[in-house]
């Protein structure tokens, strides 16, 4: 490994109020970009990033500047063999440990170059992330996963055990797979800064281009809630599921009393109803809301807490972040836990690249381990994917699988030169911009 650069990169997408919610009302979805490079002469590089909504980017992408060190000088073809190395040896660092451990802005930048080092394993094996996954011996996988702190739960036997009875029939699935994609969910209609003209004309195409579950933003005014999920109920109809997400707003007796007042217009879920790190208050909230389903996992730290959420019986539905903890290695823990307590996995994405990112994580969960999409569906947002080089298809409300070598991480070159901040095109043309207004 020769070389691990980081770029800041920014889109403006405050302007238009895209990705806008409760508790964010104005991101810029921005990515802390990596970009790993070795002396193999084939050209291959691994890129991998981790998202965040602006400013703060730059901390971020600090963050990873500072793994550079650790990185550099190792065999590509060692760590290619074995990405969990990269994931222990991070993560196992004991000064860099101090500064989580294992959560925050430290972990993200760990979780950002351990997916670079996916994405150059599979780009080497000639095969997507997803397939290389599914491919992968059961043995290999279980070393994959850093079973410490959560072996009361999950220990590496059963997780072999839940691997090999994974295997069985997973050709035919992959072949279903490569013929029907995986299914979808939309948030696109549902953004909190949006009309309520706009969110019915979106509500109604989602339910024409196949979509059979949309997701809305709530938790910022009960009223304003209730009127606008009456709209979307009214413009989809009675059988397609209405998920509505709070993103942490509440405290836990207002998530129940809110949820609650919402269930006229039977939302299928609540998403992150109060604080991600409150196991016990999820549970609270789950049993008052009933039947509508908790599901939380965006912003979940690690590993031990989804499995304290799953103990305590605290959710419904498991969300996971392709970018949010320490990358595949740990992302395969977490899947192998929602197996193991038989809860369904339905991914977070959106973004700047996670749709891109973690449709790799449920489809292999899809062929290799749990063998079912029932009751599971991964969130889909219509923003930036034409920065990709091998970007989301949907095709009748389901993600398309993809082809290509790698973790479908890699960004266009000149997607890259244009918004890198604040010295790429776009942000040095907006600026003058608004110096040219200022001085008018």
């Amino acid at each position: 490994m020769t070389d691990l650069d980081v770029v800041d990169i920014r889109f403006p997408t405050s302007r238009e109020l895209d990705g806008s919610d409760a508790m964010n009302p104005d991101p810029d979805y921005s990515a802390a970009y990596v970009i790993l490079r070795t002396d193999a002469g084939d050209g291959l590089e691994g890129h991998a990033f981790t998202f965040t909504i602006g400013r703060g980017n730059d901390v971020q992408a600090a963050a990873i500047a500072a793994l550079r060190d650790h990185v550099v000088g190792l065999s590509a073809q060692a760590v290619c063999a074995d990405p969990g190395s990269v994931y222990r040896a991070l993560t196992g660092d004991s000064q860099l440990r101090w500064l989580g451990p294992e959560k925050g802005v430290m972990h993200m930048a760990v979780g950002a170059v351990v997916n670079a080092v996916w994405d150059l394993a599979a780009k080497r094996a000639g095969r997507p992330v997803w397939r290389l996954l599914a491919e992968g011996e059961p043995e290999w996988l279980a070393d994959q996963v850093d079973f410490r702190y959560i072996e009361d739960a999950l220990t590496r036997e059963e997780a072999v055990d839940l691997l090999r009875r994974g295997k069985d029939g997973a050709a035919e699935r992959a072949a279903h797979l490569m013929a029907h994609g995986y299914p979808a969910y939309t948030t696109s209609p549902g953004w909190l800064g949006y009309s309520d003209e706009k969110l019915v004309r979106l509500a109604e195409q989602a339910v024409a281009d196949g979509f059979t579950q949309i997701k809305l933003k709530v938790g910022a005014d009960l009223a304003d809630d209730l009127r606008r999920l009456r709209a979307a109920r009214a413009a989809v109809g009675p059988d397609v599921r209405i998920a509505v997400d709070a993103n942490q707003r509440w405290n836990v007796a207002e998530a129940v009393e809110w949820t609650n007042a919402l269930a006229p217009y039977a939302p299928y879920w609540i998403e992150e109803p109060t604080s991600p790190d409150d196991v016990l208050g999820h549970a609270t909230v789950r049993r008052g809301v009933a039947p509508v389903k908790v599901a939380t996992g965006e912003h979940v730290h690690n590993r031990v807490v989804f499995k304290q959420l799953l103990q305590a019986g605290a959710i419904d539905v498991l969300q996971i972040d392709a970018a949010r903890v320490g990358g595949v290695n740990e992302n395969l823990a977490i899947l192998l836990l929602a197996a193991k307590y038989g809860v369904p996995v339905c991914p977070h994405a959106g973004g700047v690249g996670l749709c891109e990112l973690v449709r790799h994580l449920s489809m292999f969960d899809f062929v290799a381990l749990t063998g079912t999409t029932e009751d599971r569906v991964i969130e889909y947002v219509d923003h930036l994917h034409e920065h990709f080089k091998d970007p989301v298809a949907i095709a009748d409300g389901r993600y398309v699988a993809p082809t290509a070598p790698g973790f479908s991480s890699q960004m266009h070159a000149a997607s890259i030169a244009a918004y890198q901040y604040p010295d790429g095109s776009f942000w040095a043309a907006d600026l003058a911009e608004r110096r040219k207004g200022t001085t008018l």
